[in-house]
């Protein structure tokens, strides 16, 4: 997550456009540290969100209201007195800092026409919103910070306004050829972090972007860069400029997992093979942002209880195969055994009493072999002790080969729980895998009446390019209903080939087969919805609904078949239309 320079220009050329010549016609402060501006403008009625939240510094457009106190605070009294109808004149970011001024012109209490400047700064815990006049001097701030706080600067009512230290870095708009190779290049430092630390609004994240289109390592040392490289980084860097100056943004959201991982104003070309949105506007993209950003949270929150009783069950589980596994291989000398007591009944009679080992032909492999015996027991004592070893292994590798397969389905079991949990989108989601998981015995049933019981979770679904009706079950009990109730059997059925993962339906409705296109794209969402969505490659198989068969008693989701057909797919779903 990256609000920096490059974000809030773009929000800056948004505010530009739908603001100037607007008058304010609400302020209002929901939180301690947080405005909300209503702005009227061309008929139209905007508004802007302005935190100074140290956990989450924003100024975006929204279009809901918050509720507010019922007591206006002081500084939102302060600034209702002072530019309620006030009229913006500009809106300006200095230097692509992450600074934003918004002078506003209104009349005081004589009818003169005066001017002040709404200025937000978003930096981090140090965000501030700092009213002053036109003259500079501050009247008020949502924060005050005096000596005692920082021996840097006060923002204090009557103090004159700075804007904060630039740490020796640059204006984007400074930059030349020279200052890359004399300045740039000798920071002892790794490239992006020599950008990001010398540049005016850029951020980790978009110079490690930056250094991506310049085909750099962003990790190297500046001193390892070629001639070549340095002319390429400051191409990319002007190009970044010129984007700027003319307005070429490119608002959009970084999927990893259906889970939002970043955001920028610029395509952020390094994230290749992840799912991008494109958004028409950066508070839109915001929004969405932090909006998935919570729901994902908030679902990780719900569920946490139930991973911690799946993680607990496969470990568990896991541990027992292991060990089964492990005494299952102990079982493979029985035959040794049963070989060892046919030769002592075939060559037994040549021993002599004491004897202590039996040396003789096998006649299986017409090899020789060597038989240990106990001088103390007769040869047909030793055959009757190794048969005896044989029938007991026997027995222990026959009762050990169910229960391995037992534990095996019951290990996948678990680990398709596991997947429908990283796809869970809602309540009702979580609900039929805790049902789930009561009904197999890993958590006891929730006491208490009048719980209401949730609607029923309905699969996703998805149209192909072609045309086609795709879906996809999100736990185990929706597998089985959209496979064996809702699927008819001429249907195409995909899954990720021995590895949980969702069922994907393709409706085939009249059709008598599907386009290349669409069995790709079915394909990649049975990849995408499984256990292997972060392999670089998963193989699928894919068939007819009427080719599969549900075992009796076999665990929900489960299914076996043996037509099929299979192909290798990148789980990669973007592109794919969500209904």
């Amino acid at each position: 997550m990256a609000f920096d320079g490059v974000v809030i220009a773009n929000i800056v050329r948004d505010m530009q456009s739908l603001l100037t010549g607007g008058r304010i016609s609400r302020i209002s402060q929901p939180e301690k540290d947080e405005l909300l501006l209503t702005v009227n403008n061309q008929k139209e009625t905007y508004r802007l969100q302005i935190s100074a939240g140290a956990s989450l510094p924003i100024i975006r457009f929204v279009t809901e209201n918050k509720k507010n106190p019922i007591t206006a605070p002081n500084f939102c009294m302060l600034l209702r007195k002072h530019i309620s109808n006030g009229r913006i004149i500009s809106v300006e970011q200095p230097d692509m800092d992450r600074i934003v001024v918004i002078t506003i012109e209104h009349r005081n209490e004589l009818g003169d026409l005066c001017r002040k400047k709404l200025i937000t700064e978003l930096m981090g815990k140090h965000s501030n919103i700092i009213f002053t006049d036109d003259s500079g001097l501050i009247i008020d701030s949502i924060k005050h910070i005096s000596l005692q706080v920082s021996s840097v600067r006060e923002v204090l009512p009557g103090r004159p306004y700075s804007a904060p230290l630039s740490k020796g870095k640059i204006p984007l708009s400074g930059l030349t050829a020279a200052w890359i190779t004399e300045e740039l290049a000798a920071r002892p430092l790794p490239v992006y972090k020599a950008v990001y630390q010398s540049l005016n609004g850029i951020s980790p994240l978009l110079a490690q972007e930056i250094c991506y289109r310049a085909g750099i390592d962003g990790d190297l040392p500046t001193a390892g860069l070629d001639e070549g490289q340095l002319t390429a980084l400051y191409g990319e860097l002007k190009r970044l400029l010129s984007d700027l100056e003319t307005g070429r943004f490119e608002p959009n959201i970084v999927f990893e997992g259906g889970s939002p991982l970043e955001f920028s104003s610029v395509a952020l070309t390094m994230y290749e093979g992840k799912e991008v949105r494109h958004l028409e506007t950066i508070s839109r993209a915001l929004t969405i942002f932090y909006e998935e950003k919570e729901v994902v949270t908030r679902m990780r929150q719900k569920s946490a209880d139930l991973r911690h009783i799946i993680q607990t069950a496969i470990q568990r589980t896991a541990r027992k195969l292991d060990l089964q596994r492990k005494q299952l291989k102990d079982t493979d000398k029985r035959d040794r055994y049963r070989i060892w007591g046919e030769m002592l009944h075939t060559y037994g009679y040549n021993l002599t009493p004491g004897q202590k080992e039996l040396v003789c032909i096998n006649y299986y492999d017409n090899k020789e072999i060597k038989v240990p015996l106990d001088p103390t027991l007769s040869p047909m004592d030793n055959a009757g002790k190794y048969f005896d070893r044989y029938n007991k292994l026997k027995r222990t590798f026959e009762a050990l080969t169910v229960q391995v397969d037992v534990t095996e389905k019951e290990l996948m079991h678990l680990e398709s729980i596991r997947a429908s949990l990283d796809i869970a989108g809602d309540e009702e989601d979580l609900s039929m895998i805790r049902d789930e998981l009561v009904q197999y015995g890993y958590m006891k049933k929730r006491q208490g009446k009048g719980r209401k019981k949730p609607s029923k979770s309905r699969p996703l679904h998805y149209l192909s390019s072609d045309g086609f009706h795709m879906y996809v079950g999100k736990n185990n009990f929706q597998n089985d209903e959209l496979t064996f109730r809702f699927a008819n059997a001429g249907d195409m059925w995909f899954h990720a080939k021995q590895m949980a993962g969702s069922h994907v339906i393709v409706r085939l409705e009249q059709a008598d087969d599907l386009p290349d296109r669409t069995y790709e794209e079915a394909a990649r969402l049975a990849a995408y919805y499984s256990s292997g969505r972060n392999a670089p490659k998963v193989e699928v198989d894919y068939t007819r609904r009427g080719n599969l068969k549900k075992p009796p008693q076999s665990n929900p989701g489960y299914v076996i078949y043996h037509t099929n057909y299979s192909m290798a797919i990148e789980p990669d779903i973007s592109g794919i239309k969500e209904l």
